[in-house]
């Protein structure tokens, strides 16, 4: 085990997590000593955790809970924080000094937005929201870029007690209309046009689109970002953003029960129609807390920065850091426009302390040859979170190789469906090469093998043996739980086990605790009746200098699964019979024999959802003869193109 990087004392001394375990000692007189102290007394004492999360990060509510969870046996079903009221956006408004908001895009515009200015412009849009007779329950939706006017609308909504779900631009209306449609919105937020690659888009046609295809509408509401007039006359119920508003600047915030919802998350929608995912006030807010201030560090007055889009849970966490008292700096368009020196001229030019990306933004920085550290000071900068898909030991040698040396690195993994984090790091702990750090606090998690029993340094099935707050109170439309079970609880189910299966394969380290992803589960290929995560070929193939970018799965053949990897080669070079025969030997030395692929074939794209992961399962799908509908769901549908046209021709081949 390679170590990277280890907390000074100072580090240690200083970070939220050591503060946090003082307040336990004290509160309930244990004598915790680290962050594994911390964590087995989390996952053994889940109500007294939970209570402490919530007293330590101060959330504001107008009734105490009674009782932290109703019963812990209901999984799925607990009920958290039982007879609380409060309400979210209280929550994330309650500073009233410094900046809340620093935003650039790609054509240079720069803003800032105070907590005070911020406030008073929720106000004027909740009480617009107010008038037009939105109230608590109704579900208020977004089709928006990563801009301030998009947090605005989020926190006008939930300040009301109403729902909110989000879609970011990238999204086709097809896909949108999948996923917001299924809710009946009475509100849509939108935008006229959109900026990426160097190039504005008109979006008045997708808005109309969508709001077309959804009855329940009564309003959109279109914030002019291209242009200052922009025609909505195409769009129904369509309202330019600034005659919407109201002019009342006292903002009133509607106290609800903390089991009623406040964001609907989506499923990626690749495989069939998005499932809604819908999470609680409480257990949203609690749970954000917790990984903002105790595995993030967050600091009130440091400056935070995630790559994302509202389509992505990650925008959803992002925001939260508002609670904390930090600013957030948002950043809309492509980040690697117009070359990979972006995000690093934003991190030293506006004082970025945690910075927030993909494994995929790193894998293209790799490949660009970037050596921020040899362009940048990067002096701000304490902490680099990764998450989205696994990331190689060697990513994570060239973070610290390339971009800092004394820098946190803190990968984290979790999902849409919990809005936060199974694994996530901790500034007291080390970090290991191709290692997320630890469990997160609270999260009672493990490894499984086939049979549902614990395994440690070998792979297995990422399962969580008990509730925690931010998972879905149900599913929309769903609220006797039979999707929810068939998605999380079925799997071990007939060995006896009622575990929330999560869908990642995973190695748990005994010797440092760490954990290493190899990806999704459901895209685990089972080659002769052994196990491969597809992370694990990724590791090895896009190490050569000739690799783009890959995509390994499985098809059936010969009563078999037969292994075939898609490569996206770098310019000027082909996929020569000399370089397949390098891909295979690099596999076999450096993964095993089963991790050779039968076929190599070129293609000249690799299919992304929208938070940047590959889709493994829609191609095994094209390769069986199955369709894939929901393309709208990818960054880049035109991408399966090829591998229809060239499905046929693959099952031909020996």
């Amino acid at each position: 085990m390679e170590m990277l990087w280890k907390p000074s004392e100072e580090t240690i001394r200083n970070a939220n997590m050591t503060k946090f375990i003082e307040y336990v000692n004290q509160r309930f007189s244990t004598n915790l000593e680290d962050y594994w102290d911390l964590y087995r007394w989390s996952v053994e004492n889940i109500p007294e955790f939970w209570s402490s999360v919530w007293e330590f990060c101060g959330v504001i509510s107008s009734r105490k809970f009674e009782k932290v969870v109703d019963d812990l046996k209901k999984f799925p079903g607990a009920r958290w924080f039982v007879g609380a009221k409060l309400n979210f956006a209280e929550n994330l408004l309650r500073n009233e000094e410094g900046l809340a908001f620093i935003f650039r895009n790609e054509a240079g515009l720069r803003r800032t937005l105070s907590y005070k200015d911020l406030k008073t412009q929720v106000a004027n849009l909740s009480n617009a929201l107010k008038e037009l007779g939105i109230k608590a329950g109704d579900r208020i939706c977004a089709y928006m870029p990563n801009i301030p006017e998009t947090c605005i609308a989020m926190l006008s909504t939930t300040s009301l007690g109403a729902v909110w779900s989000s879609c970011g631009t990238e999204l086709g209306p097809s896909a949108v209309v999948d996923r917001i449609g299924q809710l009946e919105p009475r509100v849509l937020f939108t935008v006229d046009g959109y900026l990426y690659k160097g190039k504005g888009f008109d979006f008045l046609k997708n808005v109309a689109e969508v709001a077309k295809a959804i009855p329940s509408l009564e309003k959109v509401v279109v914030y002019p970002y291209l242009k200052k007039e922009p025609d909505i006359s195409e769009i129904p119920n369509a309202e330019l953003w600034g005659d919407f508003l109201s002019e009342d600047e006292k903002i009133r915030f509607e106290q609800v029960e903390a089991n009623e919802p406040v964001y609907i998350m989506f499923s990626s929608g690749t495989t069939g129609k998005p499932k809604c995912m819908v999470q609680s006030v409480a257990g949203v807010l609690v749970n954000h807390l917790k990984e903002l201030i105790l595995h993030t560090d967050l600091k009130r007055g440091e400056i935070i920065s995630y790559i994302t889009s509202p389509s992505w849970m990650m925008w959803n966490w992002l925001m939260s850091s508002l609670a904390v008292g930090a600013t957030i700096a948002l950043y809309d368009g492509n980040p690697l426009f117009p070359d990979w020196r972006t995000m690093f001229k934003f991190i030293d030019e506006e004082g970025i302390n945690v910075f927030g990306c993909s494994a995929s933004y790193i894998y293209a920085l790799m490949s660009s040859n970037a050596k921020p550290k040899d362009e940048f000071s990067l002096k701000s900068l304490k902490e680099i979170s990764q998450t989205g898909s696994p990331l190689s030991a060697e990513g994570f040698r060239w973070v610290y190789e390339n971009i800092k040396k004394d820098l946190w690195f803190n990968s984290i993994s979790g999902g849409t469906d919990i809005n936060g984090c199974f694994c996530a790091g901790s500034p007291t702990l080390p970090v290991y090469a191709g290692q997320l750090q630890s469990p997160a606090l609270g999260m009672k998690i493990a490894a499984y093998d086939d049979n549902a029993n614990p395994v440690y340094d070998q792979p297995g099935e990422l399962v969580c043996e008990a509730p925690s707050p931010s998972m879905p109170i149900y599913f929309w439309g769903d609220k006797d739980y039979k999707k929810y079970r068939e998605t999380y609880f079925e799997f071990f189910a007939d060995k006896g086990k009622n575990v929330w299966r999560h869908g990642d394969y995973v190695i748990f380290h005994s010797k440092t605790g760490g954990i290493t992803f190899l990806g999704r589960s459901d895209a685990t290929l089972k080659i002769s009746g052994v196990r491969i995560g597809t992370a694990e070929i990724y590791n090895v193939v896009e190490k050569l200098p000739e690799i783009a970018d890959s995509l390994a799965t499985s098809q059936e053949w010969k009563g078999d699964q037969r292994l075939i990897l898609f490569v996206k080669l770098k310019p000027g070079y082909k996929l020569t019979e000399e370089l397949k025969t390098k891909i295979r030997e690099e596999l076999r030395k450096k993964a095993s024999p089963r991790h050779v692929p039968a076929l190599i074939i070129e293609v000249p794209d690799i299919p992304y959802t929208v938070n940047m992961k590959k889709v493994e399962i829609a191609v095994r799908n094209i390769l069986h003869g199955k369709p894939v509908t929901n393309r709208g769901a990818l960054i880049n549908p035109e991408s399966l193109d090829y591998f229809e046209k060239i499905a046929k021709e693959i099952e031909k081949m020996g």
